[in-house]
């Protein structure tokens, strides 16, 4: 029965975006991470990201993108993918799964389109860097 189940609240997991020197293309690029605020680590996670929207009046659509991490040591964050310029105009969307202490969690982290701007950024928890946090 539905009643029955119980959906654990993720907390002190985070994806937030920063931006970082890319040699290939010799300018600062947006990259996703993956954030564990927690002192015990995370086990089997599974970042799924995709994003969507409307650019220049045409609905735009990315393709979905996998990363599995084995573990995710307490206080520490892991590069999830490189975010493109045209990616940031759109509403990017992580759906993150894991296990810890044997338990199930599972959230979505939501970046709004246009909410990626170098305006925006903050201190970042573990990473102690300027960026983007999605809570």
């Amino acid at each position: 029965m539905r009643k029955d189940i119980t959906i654990p609240v993720v907390e002190n997991v985070y994806v937030a975006v920063m931006q970082e020197w890319n040699e290939d293309f010799n300018e600062n690029t947006w990259y996703a991470y993956l954030i564990n605020d927690n002192k015990d680590k995370i086990e089997a996670a599974i970042v799924v990201s995709n994003a969507n929207g409307v650019i220049d009046g045409e609905q735009r659509k990315t393709s979905m993108m996998r990363h599995a991490y084995q573990e995710v040591p307490g206080n520490s964050a892991v590069k999830i993918e490189m975010m493109d310029k045209t990616v940031l105009q759109l509403h990017n969307k992580f759906m993150v799964t894991y296990f810890k202490d044997n338990v199930m969690y599972e959230k979505d982290y939501i970046f709004i389109a246009g909410s990626i701007t170098e305006d925006d950024v903050q201190e970042l928890p573990v990473i102690e860097k300027k960026g983007i946090l999605s809570k």
